[in-house]
């Protein structure tokens, strides 16, 4: 069982910045790819980045690409995602989700992953 704690949400003006933390609490070996979605009011629940815990890949929505970064701190069991360059539609709810597998077929697809935290809000404002 894993338990996933987010924070660092919060509101930003256009072009600012915020970095969401991940806590994961429980069995290490049942969060082998970790993974950042997030969910506007109306619309689906979207992928917007993934890592390998070993540090050997990392995946992104073309949406964040060159803007978002996710990393971990393996020391602290914790996920980060850093936003830069945010932008009014970047406004959603913000979950952190953990996958029992390596190597996902498709690292950004919501039935991949088998653990989510309760999500933190980013609103970004023009």
């Amino acid at each position: 069982q894993v338990q996933l704690v987010e924070s660092g949400g919060g509101s930003v003006q256009a072009g600012g910045s915020l970095r969401l933390s991940c806590a994961v609490f429980g069995s290490p070996y049942s969060s082998n790819s970790m993974g950042w979605f997030r969910q506007a009011p109306g619309k689906e629940r979207e992928g917007v980045a993934s890592i390998y815990t070993d540090g050997s890949s990392t995946y992104y929505a073309d949406s964040v690409k060159d803007r978002f970064t996710i990393s971990q701190d393996n020391a602290k069991n914790t996920v980060y995602l850093q936003m830069n360059s945010l932008k009014p539609e970047d406004t959603a709810m913000y979950y952190c989700a953990a996958a029992e597998r390596f190597r996902l077929t498709s690292p950004l697809a919501r039935y991949e992953y088998n653990y989510w935290g309760q999500g933190t809000q980013v609103t970004v404002s023009s």
